[in-house]
């Protein structure tokens, strides 16, 4: 779990240096499909994500609205001012949090309940999704993607022998 969490965050912060070589008005053009805009769509992962993390422990939502961050500065700044609280829960995540129920009333009414693990998997499922739509756009742009490869990113240690 960790783990992807953490790749996420490496593919996240990749794709904010990409957006760096971009003119603004394009990471704020409205796109097809995903939530509007290359930019409006990073910010909708980092909510997403912390978002999620708080309602398990039980704390209110975010609320912002994604105007009020319309610049690659501030979706960054809000990144950073969200990942602390999202990197200890990782962090401190036990096996015995992976069946823990969470309940939640839907914007329709209905009731559902799923547990933690699930949410979690969801939590990372969710960006992964979405920059598969990324790498769309920076094609429709002309541009190279950032890279999706779990490979090389330094996400896990070897051992010091090697297996055949």
């Amino acid at each position: 779990m960790k783990t992807w969490f953490r790749y996420n965050w490496i593919i996240r912060e990749q794709w904010y240096e990409w957006c760096g070589e971009v003119p603004e008005e394009e990471l704020l053009r409205r796109r097809t499909g995903g939530v509007g805009s290359i930019l409006e769509t990073l910010f909708h992962m980092a909510d997403v994500e912390w978002s999620w993390i708080r309602a398990m422990q039980g704390k209110p939502d975010f609320q912002e609205k994604f105007q009020e961050y319309a610049s690659l500065t501030k979706v960054r700044e809000l990144d950073k001012l969200f990942r602390p609280e999202v990197e200890a829960f990782v962090n401190n995540w036990e096996e015995r949090m992976e069946n823990r129920a969470f309940t939640d009333t839907r914007a329709d009414g209905t009731t559902v309940t799923d547990t933690w693990g699930e949410i979690m998997r969801h939590t990372i499922a969710h960006q992964i999704h979405h920059c598969g739509q990324l790498s769309v756009w920076a094609r429709e742009l002309g541009r190279k993607p950032v890279s999706p490869n779990v490979i090389g990113k330094g996400l896990m240690v070897p051992e010091a022998k090697e297996y055949k």
